[in-house]
């Protein structure tokens, strides 16, 4: 409704009114100019209320406790077991797989892992590199 309100302005202001065929818009009369104007302000507050609302839901969640977003897939528990998996000689497939997660949020979470373990990380990944190019060659 803003772009309408501001191209209807634009329109005017060349001297040019605008009459819709669908629906009761006419701004070459002044009932016309002000029943739209009535529509576009009544448009803003509707989207005003639904704004206010919304952060007032939030804020009352917020209060009870309750927080946005998804529940997370790993939790600290499970990271670290990954990370001793990994750390032993498992690529992260098969830690993965013992945890019954995806390797993408392990790979994800790993983004977190402090740079000193990045190691053991690596000599995963290019086991599990090694073993998908084995694969695709045969």
């Amino acid at each position: 409704m803003p772009h309408l309100i501001e191209t209807i302005g634009a329109l005017e202001a060349r001297g040019v009114g605008f009459r819709s065929l669908t629906e009761a818009i006419d701004t070459t009369t002044p009932g016309g100019r002000l029943i739209f104007h009535v529509f576009g302000a009544l448009g803003q507050f509707e989207r005003d209320l639904i704004l206010e609302r919304t952060k007032a839901g939030l804020s009352a969640a917020a209060a009870r406790g309750r927080k946005g977003g998804r529940k997370p897939v790993i939790t600290a528990d499970k990271l670290q077991q990954a990370r001793k998996h990994i750390a032993n000689g498992l690529n992260v497939r098969e830690a993965a797989t013992r945890l019954k997660v995806s390797k993408t949020v392990l790979m994800h979470r790993n983004f977190k892992m402090p740079m000193h373990q990045a190691d053991a990380w690596k000599r995963s990944f290019r086991r599990l590199s090694t073993y998908s190019r084995a694969c695709r060659s045969s």
